[in-house]
């Protein structure tokens, strides 16, 4: 399948075939430029810090200056903060010493502004030493700065993101929109790298949506697709884990009119504990990390199916057994399979699918 790697698109035409489905098409964005978000690490000596990407298997970074894949402000970000490191004299992390206060950054463009929201990850638990480049940061980004944060991450372990932030400046979350609602990613949320195929792919639930369905969505995030649904669903139930996805949920509820967010109920904790709002749903959304559905979610789904379950998944291996357990009793059927090519030039592939109760008609578009 043009445009994702010759692994994943074996595995989905075998998927295909199997189900009696046809051909799968991959649906694309542009190569170059897509990448909206980034993480990257800050390495190297005082004085002449490297900001880029791991090599395989190590701590030793590649400078990264200009990738070609991540937009150009994401680029100008970067070099800011290494010139603004440089200037305060800030020291670099040592993965072996744990040492050093840089240690990665994270940087959103939000499209409306054209403007960046960066976050300094820091081996620190408090701001003040960091005060000088932040200032810099602030001073050489000026309008193209969108927010500046500062994360603490005092863990000697690969994990990026800490579980504190200090807000230094700017607005609170990024807002991107998404089948006429607006979204608020803070910075510890989860958000897709390539708004544009995430477009995309909404675009396509949307289209399945039967009008005013009873909707229930696992593993929501901040509402990306759930929320561009409620012009014309009956009811939604949101499931969401994440304390920042959560936040960004509710600055998303919030400027919604109050006709529309009397429609939503918003479950939090783990998808696993919320598995009873799935009992009366007509249409079931699950968008899970890499690992798959929680086992009780999966169980539940496979034993007591809705009418119609949207998988949008980021990883085959998951979701080639999860789609064993829920289609194994026979009372689900695999309908409808996308492929998006979210990450090109990367083995990753998106895939949405389509599972209708197996004695009824499908329900939308």
């Amino acid at each position: 399948m043009p445009g994702i790697g010759r692994a994943a698109g074996t595995i989905l035409a075998d998927l295909a075939h199997q189900h009696g489905l046809p051909q799968i098409s991959v649906q694309s964005g542009a190569p170059l430029g897509f990448r909206h978000r980034a993480r990257l690490a800050i390495r190297g000596r005082r004085g002449s810090p490297k900001i880029g990407l791991f090599q395989a298997d190590t701590h030793r970074v590649v400078h990264i200056p200009h990738c070609l894949v991540q937009h150009p402000l994401i680029n100008e970000v970067a070099a800011v903060v290494r010139s603004a490191l440089v200037g305060a004299g800030i020291t670099c992390y040592s993965d072996r010493a744990h040492l050093g206060l840089a240690r990665y950054l994270q940087v959103v463009v939000e499209r409306r502004s054209a403007s960046a929201q960066v976050v300094l990850v820091a081996n620190a638990t408090e701001v003040d030493p960091l005060v000088p480049c932040l200032d810099l940061i602030r001073e050489r980004l000026g309008s193209r700065l969108h927010s500046l944060w500062v994360n603490f991450n005092t863990q000697p372990t690969n994990t990026i993101l800490g579980e504190a932030f200090h807000h230094y400046c700017g607005a609170e979350a990024v807002v991107e929109n998404f089948g006429g609602a607006d979204v608020y990613y803070p910075p510890g949320a989860f958000g897709q790298s390539n708004p544009e195929v995430a477009q995309q792919i909404i675009a396509q639930i949307r289209a399945w949506v039967a009008p005013q369905s009873q909707v229930t969505e696992f593993y929501a995030g901040v509402g990306a697709i759930g929320l561009s649904l409620l012009e014309r669903v009956g009811t939604l139930r949101l499931n969401e884990a994440n304390a920042y996805s959560l936040r960004g949920l509710q600055l998303g509820l919030a400027q919604l009119p109050p006709r529309l967010r009397d429609r939503t109920q918003v479950l939090p904790g783990a998808a696993g504990s919320a598995v009873a709002a799935a009992r009366d749903a007509q249409l079931v959304i699950v968008d899970p990390p890499r690992k798959g559905l929680d086992a009780p979610l999966v169980e539940a789904l496979a034993a007591h199916p809705p009418a119609e379950l949207i998988y949008v998944s980021c990883a085959l291996a998951s979701l080639q057994q999860d789609l064993q357990r829920l289609l194994g009793g026979g009372q689900l059927r695999l309908t409808q399979l996308q492929a998006y090519n979210l990450m090109p030039f990367t083995e990753h592939v998106e895939t949405v699918a389509r599972l209708v109760r197996a004695n009824i008609a499908t329900l939308g578009a």
